[in-house]
């Protein structure tokens, strides 16, 4: 599978100054990363994607080099962010591709936005309606910051059960997305997701929907289904071994299923 080079820029938005990355041309496809990361999170999967697309992947407004606005986080306000940067790049129509919390995000854009959005992968989402907000989540990535700087090993450690034992380098990529979020707000993503009224929009959303899960994703599996029944439209393929970070544990495969899908 061919790729092509990745170019990186600023647009300026209402919510803020947002970064992104893109790779190739035509339709645009627009790739939503989980919390506390970025766009980094999709470097092997854009210019595989760019190959047939516009393919671009975004800092979240509040993460990775994006402006941090002084409010609290929330998906209302993401979801801003991304048709901000639309707006910016005058893409009237976008294919949507989320993962974790880019799902919610992409959510939040297609059943508030739904003009704006052709098709929709949902990839590794949760389902946090009223049962889902009341399930226990644990702040993973919340660490007390120390002189000697051993809370840069915690927050390492605490994630590294999430990811292949052979692929310390993911890790290590995940660390600097953590910082560049900032310590003090590391978890802010996660609460927005987890206060999130998503029933409140997934019947908005009308156009073709593709569920994404690995099947070793312990946070996203058991919503699947849930998701589903909120979206008849909607099909799930699930990836056998994939963990939460999939899109970058799988990258190929990752961005096979989601060409297949959008070359419909």
């Amino acid at each position: 599978m061919g790729t092509v080079e990745i170019e990186r820029a600023f647009a300026k938005t209402r919510v803020g100054r947002i970064h992104y990355a893109t790779a190739g041309e035509g339709e645009p496809v627009l790739l939503l990363h989980q919390t506390p990361r970025s766009w980094d999170e999709y470097r092997d999967v854009l210019p595989i994607v760019g190959t047939r697309y516009r393919a671009i992947a975004m800092d979240t407004i509040g993460f990775g080099d994006s402006d941090k606005p002084d409010e609290h986080a929330s998906v209302e306000g993401f979801g801003r962010g991304v048709v901000g940067l639309l707006d910016a790049l005058e893409i009237e129509k976008a294919h949507l591709v989320g993962h974790h919390t880019g799902g919610i995000v992409a959510v939040e854009v297609a059943g508030t936005y739904p003009d704006r959005v052709m098709k929709l992968v949902l990839s590794g989402t949760t389902c946090p309606d009223e049962e889902g907000r009341n399930r226990e989540w644990p702040e993973i990535d919340l660490v007390e910051p120390k002189d000697d700087g051993s809370h840069l090993a915690e927050l390492h450690q605490k994630r590294a059960w999430f990811y292949p034992k052979d692929r310390p380098d993911m890790l290590h990529r995940f660390v600097l997305d953590a910082l560049k979020v900032g310590l003090h707000r590391v978890e802010e993503g996660h609460r927005a997701v987890n206060s999130y009224h998503i029933e409140d929009r997934l019947p908005n959303i009308k156009g073709p929907v593709l569920l994404v899960c690995g099947t070793e994703d312990w946070a996203a599996q058991p919503d699947q289904k849930k998701l589903m029944s909120y979206l008849p439209q909607a099909e799930l393929i699930e990836v056998e071994g994939g963990m939460i970070p999939l899109d970058e544990q799988m990258p190929e495969r990752f961005a096979e299923i989601v060409l297949e899908f959008l070359g419909r």
